[in-house]
């Protein structure tokens, strides 16, 4: 697995997103995250979400790891506007099982 993935929303935008290893700490700043069910010949959005701090973000892992969740990534995004909208942009676009914009 790559340290960066490009997802494409709705509006055909791409929003280039950051694994974060499990195990290390994150900045508490704003932006969006995607948990991934990633296997071999396969990858399947399971949830979107936007936060006012990404440091909590993992605070989801309980809800998705029944669904097989694998990976993390996040987005830095500080403008609220811009974080809603490529929010609601990647939801159209994956229509993940779960959405979460708990902190937007």
């Amino acid at each position: 697995m790559n340290d960066f993935l490009d997802l494409k929303g709705a509006s055909g935008a791409t929003y280039r997103f950051r694994v974060w290893v499990d195990g290390a700490s994150h900045l508490p700043v704003a932006g969006n995250y995607v948990f991934l069910k990633v296997e071999p010949d396969s990858l399947q959005v399971l949830l979107v979400g936007a936060t006012n701090d990404l440091s909590q973000a993992r605070l989801e892992w309980p809800k998705v790891a029944a669904l097989g969740a694998t990976h993390v990534f996040t987005r830095l995004n500080v403008a609220r506007a811009v974080r809603t909208a490529e929010h609601e942009d990647l939801v159209a676009g994956y229509k993940p099982v779960l959405v979460s914009n708990g902190v937007s």
